[in-house]
């Protein structure tokens, strides 16, 4: 056997741990009983240390060593070990023991988390975030010394692969100063429209959970390999062949939680299209948090909130919920999915706006983990920045600096990712839709093919054979440039008023 036949073998068996570790995170979250979660803590805990053992095991090295000098292997196999040398140097930086504290830390504060949310609860949840942020200090300290990044730079990379925060400062400075006047103008250019009709409820839970896998259907998520559930926070998860998205809903509003199905399915559809011929393997995983957020941001902002599409769907939406009236028309419902207004809640904000709440959680936890605040400063700290990015105050810690999953989960250096998707689906949507002209059109009549079909051959089936550089310089013959998604602002809240 090869070196790298030995490297494939032993990473094939690798993922089959990492999907059983998926589907456990996913029933963590949505279907776990409360009373459980310290025995499924431990078994996380122990699978990822599990996991931690076969990634640091000295072989992966040799094996590395001697397959990088192999002359006959192809371009994504060498792809390959590029990828695995990038997760094997990370993952032998972190001893197991700060693992293993780390998985059972984060397991008991997401289950703490639920509680402290609902009750607004943020002196509740302190002891167990502090924990949580200590191990997170810890782990960023020790991948940094061997990558030589700060610590809040190796912890990013995790998510975003060769993702820089010197970068992230300046794209989001410059973020900050733009959108508080576009914000009012947005909001003047929505003044100047009629008034959007008001949806008469209750809209119960069934029929918005028939309408979104409708949707889901549509847009091509393959039910025989995924399924849509409930939780806290809705998120996707799952393992390799079997994808799982989660809502919440409101009987009051469908609207939000409708929309949180197709972002979802967004990162869902990603996932089911990876390349087959390397699923089990590194180049076969998603590129990175930034394009994986941009594929539920493309489908959820770009194509769901455009025109196109809800000349589609008004009919749809009227007919499951038998509405009728001025509000189900599709200029209305259009209004109703545009409409700029800051809120206290990231995930029910508007395009506009929702920037303003991602910088806010990437300037905190930077401050965190450089140990530049107190965590228990964190909801004056959240109350301020809302206020001098939104000009909004919120009421409480519920719908404050708690109403996130992804600090007590761990997920420290992941919020950039959001904004950075938000550009990149900008300019990705702004490429298909200018090589292909039937990609709207297909939208506006429920047909979603000719967009998945562009988005299989540049994004999703590409896997991690590219850098996220190359990936969308090859899609869209350009870098990242702001400058695309401030444009798509302009054109969608300002030109269309």
């Amino acid at each position: 056997m090869t070196a790298y036949a030995a490297l494939s073998a032993h990473f094939s068996r690798l993922s089959a741990l990492s999907n059983a570790i998926g589907v456990l995170h996913w029933d963590h979250a949505a279907v776990m009983p409360k009373g459980s979660a310290e025995k499924r803590g431990e078994s996380l805990a122990l699978l990822n240390v599990l996991r931690h053992d076969m990634l640091t095991d000295a072989r992966v090295g040799d094996w590395l060593s001697e397959a990088e000098t192999d002359n006959g292997l192809g371009a994504w196999e060498r792809a390959n070990l590029r990828e695995i040398r990038r997760v094997y140097t990370v993952e032998t930086a972190i001893p197991a023991d700060l693992v293993a504290a780390s998985s059972k830390a984060t397991s008991a504060c997401e289950m703490a988390w639920r509680d402290a949310r609902a009750a607004s609860d943020f002196k509740g949840l302190l002891p167990r975030l502090q924990e949580v942020l200590k191990l997170q200090r810890e782990i960023g300290r020790a991948k940094g010394e061997k990558l030589a990044l700060s610590p809040y730079d190796a912890l990013l990379n995790d998510y975003e692969p060769g993702g820089r925060s010197a970068a992230i400062d300046v794209l989001f400075d410059d973020l900050a100063a733009f959108l508080p006047g576009f914000t009012e103008e947005a909001m003047a250019a929505q003044a100047r429209r009629p008034a959007v009709p008001p949806l008469d409820g209750p809209f119960p839970v069934e029929t918005q959970k028939a309408l979104g896998l409708k949707m889901m259907a549509a847009l091509g998520f393959d039910f025989d390999r995924g399924r849509l559930d409930v939780s806290t926070h809705p998120f996707c998860g799952g393992s390799d062949d079997d994808v799982r998205i989660t809502t919440r809903y409101d009987e009051a509003d469908f609207t939000s939680s409708l929309m949180g199905v197709l972002h979802e399915t967004g990162h869902a559809l990603y996932e089911q299209g990876r390349p087959r011929a390397f699923m089990g393997q590194p180049v076969g995983e998603a590129r990175g948090m930034s394009v994986h957020e941009s594929q539920s941001l493309l489908i959820e902002m770009q194509a769901c909130r455009s025109r196109e599409f809800l000349t589609y769907a008004a009919p749809v939406m009227r007919e499951a919920f038998g509405g009728s009236g001025p509000g189900w028309e599709a200029d209305a419902l259009w209004r109703r999915y545009t409409r700029v207004a800051p809120g206290f809640i990231r995930v029910d904000a508007d395009e506009v706006t929702y920037p303003a709440h991602v910088i806010l959680r990437y300037r905190l936890e930077k401050a965190l983990i450089a140990d530049a605040m107190a965590l228990a400063d964190l909801p004056a700290a959240w109350a301020d920045g809302m206020q001098a990015l939104l000009g909004i105050t919120p009421p409480d810690d519920r719908r404050g600096c708690l109403q996130d999953v992804h600090w007590p989960s761990g997920g420290w250096g992941y919020f950039p990712t959001y904004t950075l998707g938000a550009m990149t689906a900008a300019q990705l949507f702004d490429a298909a839709t200018r090589a292909d002209a039937d990609i709207l059109p297909g939208v506006a009549r429920g047909d979603f093919q000719p967009l998945l079909a562009w988005l299989r051959t540049n994004v999703h089936g590409k896997g991690s054979s590219l850098s996220t550089d190359d990936l969308l310089t090859e899609a869209t013959g350009r870098p990242l440039d702001a400058g695309v998604f401030k444009a798509h602002l302009a054109r969608r809240y300002l030109d269309q008023a």
